[in-house]
């Protein structure tokens, strides 16, 4: 792949994310599953090429890299937040919490 084509999937990488952002921001499953999907799909292609990193991929790199950071973050304050509804609604037990046996639920005596 040469700089230009390199260039070229940074920038589509760097739109995808942008497009990932909006979704996770209207949590929009569909995008965000497409976004996921095309993102697999660039860094096939730009995967191996960091050789051939000239300045200017070097900086659209590095943005791609904050731009995934920050939907990471994103990502999982959402997630933070749909747990803790879940939480509130399920009467405060953690939905994704192991199932306890009567046993185990019980509070030992103190001594």
């Amino acid at each position: 792949m040469s700089n230009p084509a390199l260039r070229e999937s940074l920038r589509q990488m760097f739109a995808l994310l942008e497009a990932e952002r909006q979704a996770l921001a209207a949590i929009d499953l569909e995008r965000i599953v497409t976004c996921a999907d095309g993102k697999m799909t660039l860094c096939d292609a730009i995967e191996g090429r960091g050789a051939e990193l000239d300045e200017e991929s070097r900086g659209i790199l590095d943005s791609v890299l904050r731009l995934n950071d920050v939907n990471r973050k994103l990502r999982n304050l959402i997630a933070a937040n749909v747990q803790s509804r879940l939480t509130a609604l399920s009467g405060g037990n953690s939905v994704y919490e192991a199932r306890r046996t009567p046993r185990q639920r019980e509070i030992p005596a103190r001594a």
